[in-house]
């Protein structure tokens, strides 16, 4: 835990990476050994329409009975638990928010050497993000036919003896899966792998939200705070929200039936489309200016949030207890509802921009499609209030023999991560070159055309197997 609260970003990335390779090949192996229990894909097939729990008591069928369209992607749009229009566009809308401007992927991008470097590490992941399927959501499946009375389990009372839950027991197949069918060795490798893929997950969302919180809040209270104090400040934002996150759990465990995915889907839809709306009309329409953007966010969000705390105040339910909702607020589904908030969104920022005064272009040089190869210097629209005055204060400071700390400070400086030693000046000319390899989006030939080549081949991929699947 203390790795990631001092090591920064550096520390983060290593770790992902070690945890990456470590997670894949153990669901690997795991995967080998359900479809074997369970003798082959076409056998997994037939076995997993007919799993269901011995205890049923008077429950409608339609709670534990498998779905008939649970083998297919693209399922009926009024009736299906996931309506095929919300996985084309309502998790489209999502995927835009996610991977192209939330903080933990933006601040791995900004991170890479060049460009060829963050188109690689994003086909990389694309590949990589083809796997769940077969690693996680068929062995998933396999786990509720070997453990139909566990996984599956719809009386209450049963779900609550099992996992401690009433609304179902879900969330557990994939660990029980781990428990009792893997060997005593790769057990042990398993466990490590899904103790990886939370604190891989932690790390990377901790780092991220203790640099926004630093840099854009911090650092507006604070304006004349030093580098150490803001490192300090993170430091201690990334402990409260370890301590929020676990309040959380309870939450968790109840909110839609249980079920995981569809909790993290339906928040996603609620807080982030007015986002996501934000960034694709900035990209693409240089017309869009603050107050648009101000005036999307600042009403888009509280719609989603009416919508979020809603459903928590009269709680998701699950099929044997349906929750008493009105039907005007949680009757649409939340692929729906995160649709007609991006449109609504975009009508907002468009319609703010179009009666305000636009942004010129000088503030936009390489930030929006049509001025991306614009080489000129970009003047900052909003200069960041930070002030670093270390310098300055060290041209006041005498020039004085340092004291060695004693072992009490240096663990302490240790584990805040913060260094005695500073970093050499830089010249004037060693720092326009830093500037120009900061601000340079040229890639040499070879591997852009590599890049781009895999990014065709992972989009037909991509396509392929939502076709065979679908």
């Amino acid at each position: 835990m203390s790795c990631f609260i001092s090591g920064g970003l550096a520390a983060v990335i290593y770790t992902d990476t070690l945890q990456t390779i470590i997670m894949v090949i153990g669901s690997f192996i795991l995967m080998g050994f359900a479809f074997n229990e369970v003798g082959g894909y076409e056998n997994f097939q037939d076995r997993y329409m007919t799993a269901i729990p011995s205890v049923t008591g008077n429950i409608s069928e339609k709670c534990y009975q498998p779905r008939r369209d649970a083998f297919h992607l693209f399922r009926d749009p009024l009736t299906g638990d996931l309506p095929w229009p919300g996985m084309v566009f309502g998790l489209t809308i999502q995927a835009t928010w996610y991977w192209c401007s939330d903080q933990v992927i933006v601040q791995r991008c900004l991170s890479a050497k060049n460009l060829s470097h963050v188109k690689g590490g994003c086909i990389l992941c694309g590949y990589l993000k083809l796997l769940p399927m077969f690693l996680m959501v068929f062995p998933g499946m396999i786990s509720r036919i070997l453990y139909s009375d566990v996984v599956a389990c719809v009386d209450p009372d049963e779900c609550q003896k099992y996992c401690g839950a009433t609304v179902g027991c879900t969330n557990i197949a994939y660990p029980k899966l781990v428990v009792d069918l893997m060997p005593n060795g790769l057990r042990g490798l398993m466990l490590s792998v899904m103790m990886a893929s939370l604190m891989s997950s932690l790390t990377s969302v901790f780092n991220s939200a203790s640099t926004l919180f630093t840099m854009d809040i911090y650092t507006k209270i604070r304006p004349y705070s030093k580098e150490r104090e803001l490192m300090i400040a993170g430091r201690v934002f990334i402990l409260v929200l370890i301590g929020i996150s676990i309040a959380w759990i309870p939450v968790l465990q109840s909110a839609q039936s249980g079920q995981l995915y569809d909790y993290i889907q339906s928040i996603t839809s609620y807080l982030t489309p007015p986002v996501a709306a934000v960034f694709m009309l900035a990209i693409f329409c240089k017309r869009v200016n603050e107050s648009g953007a101000f005036y999307g966010l600042i009403i888009g969000l509280p719609i989603g949030l009416s919508r979020m705390i809603t459903e928590f105040a009269y709680g998701t339910g699950s099929c044997v207890n349906p929750s008493n909702c009105p039907d005007i607020i949680c009757g649409v589904h939340y692929l729906y509802f995160g649709m007609i908030l991006f449109l609504v969104s975009c009508i907002i920022i468009v319609g703010v921009s179009l009666m305000t005064k636009p942004i010129d272009d000088k503030h936009l040089y390489r930030l929006c499609w049509s001025l991306r190869n614009r080489t000129e210097e970009r003047v900052d629209i909003d200069p960041d209030n930070w002030v670093n005055n270390e310098e300055e204060d060290d041209k006041f400071q005498h020039e004085e023999p340092e004291e060695e700390p004693g072992f009490c400070k240096k663990a302490i400086m240790c584990f805040c991560g913060l260094e005695e030693t500073k970093a050499p000046k830089l010249s004037p000319e060693e720092e326009a070159e830093l500037k120009k390899q900061l601000t340079d989006t040229s890639e040499k030939p070879l591997w852009r055309n590599i890049v781009n080549i895999n990014g065709i081949i992972l989009l037909c991929v991509a396509v392929f197997f939502h076709g065979y699947f679908g």
